[in-house]
């Protein structure tokens, strides 16, 4: 089960990969200025993920007209969530949780995925610009996406 809402968001600095080279991106920067949408997502180059991001890609800016930013979080390298990203045109700020810390804190470990090893589950939490939990999802399967109108309904209420 996710962190409850209601709960103080899990603060994280996680590395992503830009064309400037590697960057910290702390959700705590985005406290008193904006609501913020995580989504976990299991491993980069799958089709589920590529499709669930290539569609949040595509409708950024109902997001931003929300007043949100989206980060998304999987446990793989930063240097792969770069290249996944340019291959697929995905636009959205990834980080990488390599040591599953942030996954944990979460509490959205998906065990044994693939017979691999853990990764992130699919899930989705909306932070509201106050650090507090205002949306939070895990779907039952990797293979389920989020329910996206209920995550846009928590960041316009």
């Amino acid at each position: 089960m996710p962190i409850a809402v209601g709960s103080t968001a899990p603060d994280f600095t996680l590395k992503s990969k830009t064309a400037e080279g590697l960057v910290d991106v702390k959700l705590s920067d985005n406290f008193g200025e904006k609501a913020t949408v995580l989504l976990f997502f299991p491993l980069a180059f799958t089709g589920v993920c590529t499709q669930e991001f290539c569609d949040v890609t595509a409708g950024l800016a109902q997001y931003a007209d929300l007043g949100a930013s989206v980060i998304g979080i999987s446990v793989d390298s930063p240097f792969a969530q770069e290249a996944w990203a340019k291959a697929n045109k995905i636009d959205i700020t990834l980080v990488s949780d390599l040591n599953k810390d942030v996954t944990k804190a979460y509490d959205v470990v998906f065990p044994g995925l693939a017979g691999i090893g853990d990764t992130s589950a699919r899930a989705a939490f909306v932070i509201g610009k106050d650090g507090v939990v205002k949306y939070a999802e895990q779907t039952p399967a990797p293979t389920e996406l989020p329910d996206f109108e209920a995550v846009k309904a928590a960041l316009a209420s």
